[in-house]
C-alpha cells in the first residue's frame, strides 16, 4: 500500500519524519541495520579510551625509573653527609701522615743532617727496590701473611661453629675464646719469647736438649706464625659467627631433609652465603698480618732472615735515621696493602659488601 503523500503529492517517508517529529535522534533509527551499527558504535566506544589509558600506564612507567633513580641519588647524599665528618677526622688523622711520608720518600733527609734534604725525585724508591734486603722482607712477610691467615680462616670457622651452635653457657664461650684477642701483642710476643727460650721455657723443654728454635729461621718463622695464628684467630672467629647469622636455619634444616650431609651442607650453602663476612674477615686479617711487626720485634728482632717489610722500614727510619729511605719503603708498604684490597674487592666481586649486581 502506498504511503501516505504531501502536499505536492510526493510520497513521504514516515520513519525518519516521525521520529524527528517525536524528538528522537537522527542518528538513532528503527532500521534494524542502523539499530545495530549504533549499538555497535556504543559496544565499541569503551576500547577508544583504552589508548588514553595505556598512555598514562606507559607514562608511569617510564617515570618509574627516574624516581627510582631520584630515590639512589638521594640516598647516595644522605650517606655521603652521613660519612662526610668521619672521612674529615680520617684525612686529618691518616691523610697528613702519608702527604708527608711521600714528600719526604722524595728527598735525601737523614736525622743526622737536619736542614741539608736534597731533592732526589725517585732515587730512594731504586734504592729500596734494587736493595736485596727489600725483596726477602717481602718474601717473608708475604709467607707469614699467607700462612697465617689460612690457618686462622680454618681454625677461625671451626671456632665460629662451635659459638653458633652452642646451646648453654654461649656468653661465657665467647668471652674465654676473645681472651687471647684481648691480650696486648707485645705482652703476648714476650709469653712466647719466655716459653721458648732454652732451658727455662716451658716449650722449649720439650724439645730435645741443646734447641733454640728462636735462633734459626725456619723454627724461628714457625714461632712467628704461631703467636700470631694463637693471637687472632679470635678475632677471625668474631667476625664469621656474625656471618654464620646470614645463613637461614630453614635452608640448611631443608637440605639435611634432602639428604645432604653436613660437610655438604657447609660447602654448598653455608660458606657460599657467608661470603660478605669471609671477604671482611680475610681482607682485615691479611692487611694486618701484612704490616707485622710486634712478634717479629720481640721474638727475633729480626735476626736470621726473619724481618718484614715493617721491621725494614723501622731499621731505616729509627736505627740508620735515613728518612728517605725509610719513607720510601713506607709508601711502598701502602701500596702493595692497596694492592692486596683492590684483587680481594674484585676477586669477591658481587660478594663484596655495598657492591652492586655487576661487582662494582
Amino acid at each position: 500500500m502506498a504511503g501516505p503523500a504531501d502536499r505536492a503529492g510526493r510520497p513521504r517517508r514516515a520513519g525518519p519524519q516521525r521520529n524527528r517529529r517525536q524528538g528522537a535522534d537522527p542518528m538513532t533509527t528503527a532500521d534494524p541495520n542502523a539499530l545495530g551499527g549504533t549499538r555497535s558504535r556504543g559496544r565499541h566506544a569503551a576500547p577508544e579510551s583504552i589508548p588514553a589509558r595505556t598512555d598514562s600506564a606507559t607514562t608511569t612507567a617510564a617515570k618509574a625509573p627516574k624516581a627510582a633513580s631520584e630515590g639512589k641519588k638521594a640516598d647516595r647524599r644522605l650517606g655521603l653527609m652521613l660519612i662526610a665528618p668521619a672521612v674529615i677526622v680520617m684525612l686529618v688523622v691518616t691523610g697528613y701522615p702519608i702527604v708527608y711520608s711521600v714528600y719526604l720518600s722524595l728527598f735525601k733527609a737523614s736525622l743526622s743532617a737536619p736542614g741539608k734534604n736534597e731533592f732526589v725525585w725517585l732515587s730512594n724508591y731504586g734504592t729500596a727496590l734494587s736493595d736485596q734486603y727489600w725483596w726477602t722482607a717481602l718474601g717473608v712477610t708475604l709467607g707469614i701473611t699467607v700462612v697465617s691467615v689460612a690457618i686462622e680462616f680454618v681454625l677461625g670457622l671451626a671456632v665460629a661453629l662451635v659459638m653458633h651452635r652452642t646451646l648453654f653457657g654461649r656468653g661465657l664461650i665467647r668471652t674465654v675464646v676473645l681472651i687471647p684477642y684481648g691480650i696486648v701483642t707485645a705482652v703476648a710476643a714476650l709469653s712466647w719469647y719466655y716459653a721458648w727460650t732454652p732451658e727455662t721455657g716451658y716449650l722449649a723443654n720439650l724439645l730435645p736438649t741443646g734447641s733454640a728454635p728462636l735462633t734459626q729461621q725456619w723454627p724461628s718463622l714457625a714461632i712467628i706464625v704461631l703467636a700470631e695464628v694463637w693471637k687472632t684467630t679470635p678475632f677471625m672467629a668474631l667476625l664469621l659467627l656474625a656471618g654464620l647469622a646470614l645463613v637461614p636455619d630453614d635452608l640448611l634444616k631443608a637440605a639435611q631433609v634432602d639428604g645432604a650431609g653436613a660437610w655438604t651442607r657447609l660447602i654448598k650453602i653455608t660458606i657460599p652465603l657467608m661470603k660478605p663476612a669471609i671477604l671482611v674477615a680475610l681482607l682485615f686479617r691479611t692487611l694486618d698480618a701484612f704490616r707485622v711487626f710486634d712478634n717479629i720485634y720481640v721474638l727475633t728482632k729480626g735476626a736470621n732472615t726473619t724481618y718484614s717489610v715493617s721491621m725494614l722500614g723501622y731499621d731505616n727510619l729509627f736505627k740508620a735515621f735515613n728518612l728517605g729511605v725509610g719513607s720510601a719503603i713506607s709508601v711502598l708498604i701502602f701500596i702493595v696493602v692497596a694492592i692486596i684490597a683492590f684483587l680481594f674487592i674484585k676477586g669477591f666481586g658481587a660478594s663484596a659488601p655495598g657492591a652492586d649486581q655487576e661487582g662494582r
